[in-house]
């Protein structure tokens, strides 16, 4: 039996972009008549990201320490930037909450991307891991402009 305690989940974006446990439970637990499934934190973590990265007009994920962190880490060889990355959940045994935080590109409608985003990370969500999703609240950080360098791409001056 699981405490009310026990039953909170919280993980959570640093400024580096990586994912930290809270000292809370840390996965989700689907019961059938069969038994029982854990999903993890980060797993939910994961498919909010990449469901949000699926919609049109998503830039980036991640507020500016956090991308630039995460194209730092691209660049060291057998590592890849977090599909958490600008992700935050809170997930209990049957429902979770997302908080993404990112980059639109110049030109996008907002709300309608908001819209988009909440609707593909919640059927996302749903669809895989079957829990409930209570709210998606998706905070803008930035906006890139067209021509603007990207400083994940850039090229070192020296080599």
């Amino acid at each position: 039996m699981v405490s009310a305690s026990e039953a909170e989940n919280t993980i959570a974006s640093t400024a580096a972009g990586a994912v930290r446990e809270a000292p809370r439970r840390s996965a989700a637990e689907v019961t059938s008549e069969h038994g029982s499934t854990t999903i993890a934190d980060l797993v939910v973590a994961k498919i909010v990201g990449l469901a949000t990265r699926e919609i049109n007009g998503v830039y980036a994920l991640g507020g500016g320490t956090a991308r630039m962190i995460g194209a730092v880490r691209q660049r060291v060889p057998g590592t890849r930037a977090s599909a958490a990355q600008g992700v935050a959940v809170e997930v209990g045994q049957r429902q979770a909450a997302a908080d993404i935080d990112l980059v639109v590109e110049y030109g996008v409608c907002i709300p309608d991307l908001a819209a988009a985003v909440r609707g593909n990370v919640i059927n996302a969500v749903e669809r895989i891991c079957g829990l409930e999703i209570t709210e998606v609240n998706i905070n803008i950080n930035d906006i890139h402009l067209p021509g603007e360098q990207d400083t994940e791409a850039a090229e070192p001056r020296v080599q």
